[in-house]
């Protein structure tokens, strides 16, 4: 049993408009205080009422724009008091949390590479304790779910009710068109483990480009996730920091229009009969795959029975390639992803030769024994 978090509901944080999905937008790094105010007024035009902006920038390399630090608080701070947008950046370590909370900002996030490190979490949660700001929490730089969860438990043990995570993609060294892996398996998993926790989607560092970030918006709507994070500047062309990715208020605005937001139920009766009868059938198929699976997992046994007799080696590789040569034709047949069969099948032979090897492992024992 997964344990839940204690968290005020995102609509009581009096941070976000009435309406989904949530959305916060702002350049990726504060870079003068025309390009914050004018970046500012074009997204409050949208309706937009959540503005973010990058002070502190941790970047790669050195001797690189790392963002004009505290000095850009200011300028954040007439965002808020002239156009009446809260306001939100990343905190990295104790002294951004002192030096916002001085100037009134609204709401924190804490970045990918902070989140990878405990130390550095531990500090933020500690300066933050009894205080009623809303934290996000952006997923660690590697697919580590587990990382993620336990900087939201050090918050969670600060005190933090107003606690919210940012699904921003995974590094990768693998060739993809994206910055970042999406890895929407790891969301999909985090978002059932902790499903009163506000889920936000960052498309801006997923992509990495401008032109897929409309395509990863709207799957993560899709997944049924609260809100979006999105990089807009007033003349990208031109930012200090991920200029590639980042959306002129205008492009945002026509991207916003054309997203669809799926709702997370409907009382239609229609809608409520066809979906739980349908849902019936998905139980009973469940409850079909796992006898077949059972089934499955003894004749592996009995196999691995007379491999002991016979002394025959646990793997036999050309069977496996055969067996699996003839899944992904049949897979192909049903429209199956090949993918998707891989990791199905390969599954269950992985299953299957530890079942073997345990039944070899008894043997040697045995033998062992009888010295």
């Amino acid at each position: 049993m997964e344990r839940r978090f204690d968290v005020t509901p995102v609509g009581e944080w009096d941070i976000f408009p009435e309406g989904r999905p949530l959305i916060i937008a702002g350049p990726c790094s504060a870079e003068s205080e025309i390009q914050v105010m004018e970046t500012a007024r074009r997204l409050k035009d949208l309706g937009i009422g959540v503005f973010r902006a990058g002070l502190w920038k941790p970047r790669t390399h050195p001797n690189t724009f790392e963002g004009v630090g505290a000095a850009g608080l200011k300028w954040l701070q007439r965002v808020k008091s002239e156009l009446g947008m809260k306001i939100c950046t990343e905190v990295a370590c104790e002294k951004h949390i002192f030096d916002c909370l001085k100037f009134g900002v609204d709401m924190v996030w804490i970045g990918a590479r902070t989140t990878a490190n405990p130390f550095l979490v531990q500090e933020l949660a500690d300066a933050l304790k009894d205080v009623d700001m809303p934290v996000l929490v952006k997923n660690p730089v590697s697919p580590d779910p587990d990382l993620w969860a336990g900087a939201l438990e050090r918050f969670s043990q600060a005190g933090i009710k107003k606690l919210g995570v940012i699904h921003r993609g995974f590094s990768t060294s693998g060739r993809i068109k994206y910055r970042n892996s999406p890895e929407w398996k790891i969301a999909i998993e985090f978002r059932s483990r902790y499903p009163e926790i506000p889920f936000f989607c960052d498309p801006s560092h997923i992509a990495g480009d401008r032109k897929y970030v409309r395509e990863i918006s709207q799957r993560s709507l899709d997944l049924g996730l609260d809100g979006l994070m999105i990089e807009s500047h007033c003349d990208p062309t031109c930012a200090l920091s991920d200029a590639a990715q980042q959306l002129t208020p205008a492009d945002l605005g026509v991207m916003l229009r054309g997203l669809t937001v799926r709702e997370q139920d409907s009382d239609s009766p229609d809608y409520r009969e066809n979906i739980d009868q349908l849902r019936a059938r998905i139980d009973i198929i469940d409850e079909d795959l796992l006898s077949l699976l059972g089934e499955r997992m003894e004749v592996s046994r009995r196999i691995g029975e007379y491999k002991k007799l016979n002394n025959i080696a646990i793997l036999q590789t050309s069977r496996w390639d055969s067996v699996l040569e003839k899944v992904l034709s049949k897979g192909a047949e049903l429209g199956l992803p090949a993918e998707f069969v891989k990791m199905i099948f390969n599954g269950i032979h992985d299953a299957s030769v530890a079942v073997q090897n345990e039944i070899l492992s008894d043997q040697n024992g045995a033998s062992r024994g009888c010295r």
